[in-house]
């Protein structure tokens, strides 16, 4: 229970982030709190307390076993939250390069 907590925590800490800050790199760390949350809380769902691997074990044994879904899961939204972080940092630096800012307030206010 107390892994939930944390993990809602880190996710309130992210959307504050993405909420609250002016700043393009600020918004992309709280982007990336939030879904080291979320990925955190689908493998949390997934475990089962002395849960043995299913690959590793043979599943005609009988016995409990963790559920691998949340897993691959969680590798498929890595890969893309990967992808999708390095793509606003290129768009972040874009804007730094042609604005001189990472405040978006600024970049609102300028035309160009």
């Amino acid at each position: 229970m107390t892994l939930f907590i944390l993990c809602i925590t880190l996710f309130c800490i992210g959307l504050y982030g993405v909420l609250v800050k002016r700043n393009l790199i600020k918004i992309i760390i709280g982007l990336a709190l939030v879904e080291y949350s979320i990925n955190l809380f689908l493998i949390l769902i997934g475990y089962i307390k002395g849960g043995k691997a299913p690959i590793v074990e043979k599943a005609a044994e009988g016995g409990i076993f963790v559920d691998p879904l949340p897993q691959a899961m969680v590798l498929t939204t890595i890969v893309i939250g990967v992808a999708t972080t390095g793509l606003l940092l290129a768009i972040a630096v874009r804007l730094y390069k042609k604005y001189g800012t990472f405040d978006i307030q600024k970049i609102k206010e300028l035309k160009g």
